[in-house]
């Protein structure tokens, strides 16, 4: 067993407070106000997205503490319509929570035959992604996918349903 002696102990004690000190932030001049996304404010976006093809749409942005925003989107893909997978090229991470039906989703790896569609100048779509990692995603499953990350619904299972939360340090999306 190794022994700490003493005066470095004491030192590290006596230091703690201005740790501590040195993590902490400012407030910022007025009290930012929390936003409410509710359940039913959810189902009811969600069940007025168009079924017959992939809908990503936000529900609320706003701004945040931190000199960023925060989107809450919600999105349908029916299963008989295919998607590409995707590659955005900026910092936004994407948060994932599924709230209905079963897929395939595949991250990572390298995108198959990448091109950048004609509506986007930060996100490249490819046929599809080599390489990466496989989960099988349902309902109350959470997926952090961070900026630059390619990804992909390789199979529905079924029609699905999910939220995307999306951190946004550049401030590029739109406030709602």
């Amino acid at each position: 067993m190794h022994r700490i002696p003493l005066a470095v102990l004491a030192v590290g004690i006596l230091n703690l407070p201005f740790l501590v000190l040195a993590q902490t932030t400012p407030a910022p001049a007025q009290t930012p106000e929390a936003t409410d996304v509710t359940a039913m404010a959810i189902r009811n976006f969600i069940d007025a997205l168009p079924r017959d093809q992939v809908s990503d749409r936000p529900i609320r942005v706003v701004d945040v503490t931190g000199d960023y925003r925060v989107g809450v989107y919600g999105v349908f893909r029916p299963q008989g319509v295919a998607g590409d997978a995707n590659l955005h090229q900026v910092d936004t991470t994407e948060i994932y929570l599924m709230l209905e039906g079963e897929a395939t989703l595949v991250t990572g790896g390298t995108l198959i035959d990448p091109y950048r569609p004609e509506t986007s100048t930060t996100s490249l779509r490819g046929r599809g992604i080599e390489g990466g990692v496989s989960r099988r995603v349902v309902p109350g499953d959470v997926v952090i996918i961070p900026g630059h990350t390619p990804h992909w619904w390789s199979e529905l299972h079924s029609d699905i349903e999910y939220l995307i939360f999306r951190p946004d340090p550049d401030k590029r999306l739109n406030l709602r």
